[in-house]
């Protein structure tokens, strides 16, 4: 620790604010927020910390800065201001948004209404920022079909229309544009239509249905029944688009949804704008984590953070867990209902755009997909190591014959087939599981041990607590208890045993974790059951060929490795027999064969 820094530690103030790390060269390590900025600052060099890059962190702290604000929520938005200014070594990444699509409204006379990147501090009206370019497209084209708008970029002032400047274009005569460059079109009828516009972006839809069902009734009366056939047209594209849309109840007004899902890296936000009912927005961010930050810190910073970048003034959010955001906003966590329905409709898009990010980076970056689901499954199963090295233990013994079992290897969460070993039982008479265990596992790794072969981090055993405890007795002889985590894994429910734990661990269904230890399950079952198959087949040729009189093992073995079964060889000739085992043993095989034909 730098020699000023317990003097600094001692003056911070007990207030809301926003403290700075730097290291010796100056350089910003950490930015963090604080309800207190001295209990805050100080737990960093007074507690342990399991996360080793904590530990780093501190290490490198050798100066410390804080501004005090007036509220946790200034603190909050000062946070997330400084972190992506400086993009802190240790903090979470925020995205920037400078790319991304917005409508706008253009501040003139017959206002234009476009799609643009750039938001220019004119009095135009921008709605957005999209994440989808496709979304504004599909808005525009919508709006394009329903209203008739100028697309051209004339000066139409009072005077230049007056003086007859312009000329109507060939948007007017296709019927896209009213001519208002010539005065055909008033500035009211065309800023209603501008009116029209703003609703239907800001996702209110309920006047201009009620505008074009109007109309429709209007035409009809005055028998104009193509007029109202194509406002018909209309009211029906407006009501599919709102279709798409809408939410179950349409009183949900003006709120912004969130909602997060995590794994040992990252951490997953979902946003959902919702107005009149209708979802206009949906955005989702992934935030790597840095200081193994909980889910909510992540989700605190990145509602700060996307209702920044999206322009948000609701007054009211929606969460699945009470969240810090200060007086100025409501938060509420939904218990039941429609309200629900949306933050888990809200958590849905965060797990879909999680499962596509693994998609994606499983063939594009195989080696992170690898280090975040060793991370991942270190976490779930509570093991002190990333389980690279895991194997997996099964008995067979169909109608108590042939006794065997199966070790099937995984490294780095995939199969390692050279690494396979099978175990004829040789010291356990008759079926019995628990003794067969115990003997597997002691010739396993008694011979790893004396090989000096690496160990796995992990052993997975095909069976619930007895199974489990008959695996650990010679894990004990063998001074490996405590070296190699060991679990167990019953089928029925798939419980997860523990040793000395009576009550079992059950995984989500959906989790990588669980599909991996059912794969390596399923494969030690099929790699088993084939090796004894395998064994009963050749004990079962072995046991015919044995039925013939004065015929020795070696013999048996030099048929078998000729013609590979016992069907082989009693369809075989004299002359081929004689080959292979003489003529005095080809004549008694032979004869045995033809006698039993005959």
């Amino acid at each position: 620790m730098a020699k000023d820094l317990p003097l600094l530690l001692q003056t911070l103030p007990d207030a809301p604010g926003v403290y700075q790390y730097f290291d010796k060269e100056g350089k910003i390590l950490y930015v963090g927020k604080a309800k207190n900025l001295k209990k805050r600052v100080n737990s960093y060099f007074t507690k342990h910390h399991d996360n080793a890059k904590t530990r780093i962190l501190v290490k490198k702290i050798a100066d410390i800065k804080h501004i005090v604000v007036n509220s946790e929520a200034d603190a909050l938005l000062l946070e997330n201001n400084l972190i992506k200014k400086y993009q802190p070594r240790y903090n979470i990444m925020l995205k920037d948004d400078k790319t991304y699509p917005w409508i706008c409204i253009k501040k003139e006379r017959f206002p234009r209404v476009f799609m643009t990147r750039r938001v220019v501090k004119d009095g135009s009206e921008y709605f957005g920022p999209y994440t989808n370019v496709r979304t504004v497209k599909v808005l525009l084209d919508l709006i394009k079909e329903l209203y008739s708008l100028r697309t051209c970029n004339y000066d139409l002032s009072r005077e230049k229309i007056e003086n007859k400047k312009h000329k109507v274009c060939l948007e007017y005569h296709l019927g896209n544009c009213k001519g208002a460059c010539e005065g055909l079109e008033s500035e009211e009828e065309y800023n209603e239509t501008i009116k029209s516009i703003r609703n239907i972006v800001k996702g209110n839809f309920k006047e201009n249905l009620k505008w074009f069902e109007e109309q429709m009734h209007q035409y009809a009366k005055k028998m104009a029944f193509e007029e109202a056939q194509k406002i018909k047209e209309k009211l029906e594209l407006l009501s599919n688009y709102q279709a798409k849309s809408t939410i179950i109840n349409p009183s949900i007004n003006n709120v912004d949804v969130f909602a997060i899902v995590s794994d040992e890296s990252y951490g997953y936000v979902n946003f959902l704008k919702i107005a009149n009912g209708a979802i206009i927005q949906s955005h989702t961010t992934e935030i790597k984590k840095k200081l193994d930050e909980t889910d909510k810190e992540i989700l605190e910073l990145a509602i700060v953070d996307i209702r920044q970048r999206f322009h948000s003034v609701s007054r009211e959010v929606f969460v699945p867990f009470r969240v810090d955001l200060g007086e100025d906003i409501k938060v509420t966590v939904p218990k039941l209902g429609d309200k629900k329905r949306i933050v888990e409709l809200s958590e849905r898009n965060a797990k879909y755009y999680r499962q596509e990010q693994f998609k994606q980076i499983k063939i594009v970056d195989p080696d992170r997909h690898v280090k975040r689901v060793m991370a991942q499954m270190k976490k779930d199963l509570r093991l002190s190591e990333e389980p690279i090295h895991i194997e997996c233990f099964d008995n067979s013994n169909i109608q108590g014959t042939n006794p065997v079992a199966a070790c099937v290897v995984f490294k780095n969460g995939k199969p390692s087939k050279k690494d396979y070993r099978h175990f004829a039982i040789k010291t356990v008479e008759g079926p019995d599981d628990f003794a067969s265990m115990e003997e597997v596992i002691f010739r396993r790794y008694k011979r790893l041990l004396t090989e000096n072969e690496p160990l796995p981090q992990l052993i997975v055993i095909d069976g619930g607590k007895g199974q489990l405890s008959s695996a650990l007795k010679n894990l004990d002889v063998l001074g490996l208890r405590g070296k190699i985590a060991i679990i167990g894994i019953a089928k029925r429910l798939e419980e997860i045993y523990y040793p000395g734990d009576s009550i079992p661990m059950y995984l989500d269904k959906k989790s990588e974790t669980l599909k991996i230890i059912q794969y390596l399950r399923n494969e030690a079952h099929r790699f088993g059951i084939t090796f004894h198959r395998n064994k009963r087949s050749k004990s079962a040729i072995q046991s015919e060929l044995e039925q013939i009189p004065q015929i020795g093992n070696q013999t048996i073995t030099n048929l078998l490795r000729k013609f590979k079964s016992a069907k082989r060889v009693k369809n075989a000739t004299f002359e081929e027999l004689e080959d292979v085992i003489g003529n005095a043993r080809a004549k008694k095989v032979f004869e045995y064969y033809n006698k039993n034909q005959s």
